[in-house]
């Protein structure tokens, strides 16, 4: 894998890519800050070496460079999923390539169905914790002590300080940003009734099929990490409807213009 990272790198530096600060990974439907940035450089997945190319049709897959609230950033418009293939690591080898390219803090966005009733659709959630439930980690891999601390620690996998930055942000602009915990999921199916009480059992506010493991590897990494759900579907197990894909795309360009004031008011603080 270094290797691999040492070729991708200088790939992306020959690009121009240079000294960005800070990573975002944007999550399903959710690709309108790239409106909000002056972009000085792109490349597509599919032209960086040894780079995963996204298979979900509402994933752009691009890699952008340039300039947003006075930082130099680096986003990823559309990410990989364990459904589509992927291997934890495959999925999780952007996030290796934006730290050795300089940034020192990643946020990530995601779509996500909300398990706690309490919050409702077209609302934001701030992750304060998570579950994985995705059978297995990025880090399970011969020789990942060369990259970084193979016995990572989780206490506090999402940066406070970020994250009530977040808190005041949200309640200076009027936005309803509730905190919670994440529960990813290796999907593509939706969960079943039974799947839905047991999350709530075990305490998971929403769930999804992404975030996770670039937290841990952002984490091994010791990159300052935040992360923000779009709750796109309430998840209620007793009136349980048949699931509308076209309605949670919708409900994420919905909530989105929340999302990028969040985004852009913090980078701005960073």
């Amino acid at each position: 894998m270094i290797k691999y990272i040492e070729e991708t790198v200088e790939y992306l530096l020959d690009k121009g890519f240079e000294n960005p600060e800070i990573g975002i990974i944007l999550g399903t439907g959710l690709g309108q800050l790239i409106d909000e940035i002056e972009i000085l450089k792109q490349v597509s997945y599919n032209h960086i070496p040894n780079f995963p190319t996204a298979t979900v049709e509402f994933h752009k897959g691009k890699l952008i460079y340039g300039n947003l609230a006075g930082k130099r950033v680096i986003v990823m418009q559309g990410r990989f999923h364990l459904y589509e293939g992927y291997t934890l690591q495959d999925i999780t080898f952007p996030v290796r390539i934006m730290e050795k390219l300089g940034i020192n803090t990643l946020l990530v966005s995601n779509a996500a169905g909300a398990i706690n009733l309490d919050y409702k659709k077209g609302e934001l959630m701030l992750i304060d914790d998570h579950i994985n439930l995705q059978g297995s980690s990025p880090l399970a891999f011969k020789g990942v002590e060369q990259l970084g601390e193979r016995f990572t620690d989780m206490s506090a996998p999402y940066d406070k300080d970020i994250n009530v930055s977040f808190q005041n942000i949200a309640k200076e602009n009027n936005i309803t940003l509730h905190k919670g915990v994440y529960a990813s999921v290796v999907g593509p199916q939706l969960e079943t009734r039974a799947e839905y009480r047991m999350l709530k059992i075990i305490g998971a506010d929403a769930v999804g099929m992404s975030t996770v493991p670039e937290i841990i590897v952002a984490n091994h990494l010791k990159l300052k990490v935040a992360a923000v759900s779009v709750l796109t579907d309430e998840c209620d197990p007793d009136n349980l409807e048949p699931i509308n894909i076209e309605d949670i795309i919708a409900n994420a360009a919905k909530a989105e213009p929340k999302m990028i004031t969040l985004f852009k008011e913090l980078i701005q603080t960073l």
